[in-house]
């Protein structure tokens, strides 16, 4: 059995799609989501990272697990380590973490990751760059006004499709030649906010605006919803991207053998959010 955490999240909710389909028996966590939610074809557990005691029912007998955890249980100064001790309890062997492309290039703490190659466990690391779903936040703008609000407009990444890390994810759970292993995940190629909102227009068959905003005006919009200190990073990351920010990495199409998917294609897919 593998255990899925953030099961019903924009990685989770594929990730469990995939390995249902892949003929595995899976257990789905999630913290509030209704069982009857839940992804199709998974059993479902209510439970939280933060409490491992509320996941010792899921982890019992199960043999991988996939560790997605939370802005909330980061803010609250959630212990990984706990959790993986309970995991290890249960029976769990292998442990795949979706951690971030900022560990790699120091703009974010190694921690979670740490708690990871020090639990006894096999492991296998993920690092996504920024997802394409993040766009999402523009949809109200999109939805009302035809209009994007972004800083930065042209300084372009190369962005991940979070299909792209649920497939990946799958596959380290289900071999164990991943161990030891740290991947680095991001689009095909670097595009920028303003290619982003072009992207939804064509997707909706009319354009949308792109207004750009100073970083003063993304702050005080951010910091509505992350702590201060995150959003001053999110920002330098944004605005000032190091050169390994930039690089595309070759691990999504090495370890699924096609290329990652654009982001115009999340666009099309994606396109019923933005009407």
């Amino acid at each position: 059995m593998i255990v899925v955490t953030g099961a019903t999240g924009n990685v989770g909710r594929p990730l469990v799609r995939a390995l249902v389909a892949a003929g595995e028996e899976v257990t789905a966590v999630s913290r509030r989501v209704p069982a009857d939610e839940a992804p199709a074809g998974a059993r479902y557990h209510q439970g939280d990272l933060a409490d491992p005691r509320s996941l010792a029912p899921a982890l019992d007998g199960a043999a991988a697990l996939f560790v997605l955890t939370s802005g909330e249980f980061l803010a609250a100064g959630g212990d990984l380590g706990r959790t993986l001790e309970a995991a290890r309890a249960g029976g769990v062997r292998r442990v795949v973490l979706l951690s971030s492309q900022g560990v790699g290039t120091g703009d974010h703490s190694p921690a979670l990751e740490d708690a990871v190659t020090r639990s006894g466990l096999d492991w296998t690391l993920l690092r996504p760059a920024g997802f394409h779903s993040n766009t999402l936040l523009w949809a109200d703008g999109v939805r009302e006004r035809r209009v994007v609000t972004a800083p930065f407009g042209d300084v372009a990444l190369p962005v991940v499709d979070p299909a792209d890390i649920a497939e990946v994810a799958a596959t380290a759970l289900r071999d164990a030649a991943h161990t030891g292993r740290t991947y680095e995940l991001t689009g095909p190629a670097a595009v920028s906010p303003r290619q982003q909102a072009a992207a939804i227009g064509d997707a909706l068959g009319e354009p949308v605006r792109f207004v750009e905003q100073s970083r003063d005006e993304a702050r005080a919009a951010m910091v509505r919803f992350m702590p201060e200190p995150v959003v001053e990073r999110t920002l330098d990351m944004l605005g000032t991207p190091s050169a390994a920010l930039r690089r595309v990495s070759p691990d999504v199409e090495r370890l699924l053998g096609r290329p990652a998917r654009a982001f115009a294609g999340w666009a099309n897919r994606n396109a019923p959010a933005f009407k």
